[in-house]
């Protein structure tokens, strides 16, 4: 697979993690889709090793979001300034520290956009503590899934 189509299929999948945290886009199948195109032309064992666990960790991710309450976002206040103070925090999380940053980061990243917008600590935590029980964690739990196809696609590109 040639350097040009490898960033095709970063592109994809970028804008699949970034895709979770608008509403309405399939991020984690554009994220899926961006896999299965390298995995198809890459023919190495380590590409379908990577699909068959994007495919796993995708299946468990929806039956995680199906357990966590349904997404209430909007009616909680919910911006979409707040999806990017997250989504940031989550990847600076995930990168700082891999894996499980992507939580605190995640959770930091709409506490520090709530607490400029707000202005208050307490405000701030109330507004974070609404905005996960309002379907965060549901967000969360998929872009978490998503970021950890992301990290292993671009763990078998470089190492692999």
């Amino acid at each position: 697979m040639g350097a040009w189509e490898l960033l095709l299929v970063g592109l994809v999948i970028a804008l699949g993690v970034c895709g979770v945290l608008v509403p309405g886009v399939p991020g984690s199948w554009l994220v899926w889709a961006g896999v299965l195109w390298w995995a198809l032309t890459s023919h190495e064992p380590v590409s379908w090793a990577v699909l068959v666990g994007a495919t796993v960790v995708l299946l468990l991710s929806q039956v995680v979001r199906w357990v966590l309450p349904p997404r209430r976002l909007r009616e909680s206040g919910a911006t979409p300034r707040m999806a990017v103070y997250a989504g940031v925090g989550g990847v600076l999380g995930f990168v700082l520290l891999p894996v499980v940053g992507v939580v605190p980061g995640f959770m930091g990243g709409i506490y520090l956009g709530e607490r400029l917008r707000l202005g208050r600590h307490g405000e701030a935590m109330a507004a974070l503590r609404t905005a996960m029980r309002s379907g965060g964690s549901s967000v969360l739990a998929e872009f978490f899934a998503c970021l950890l196809i992301a990290g292993a696609w671009l763990g078998a590109v470089l190492w692999g």
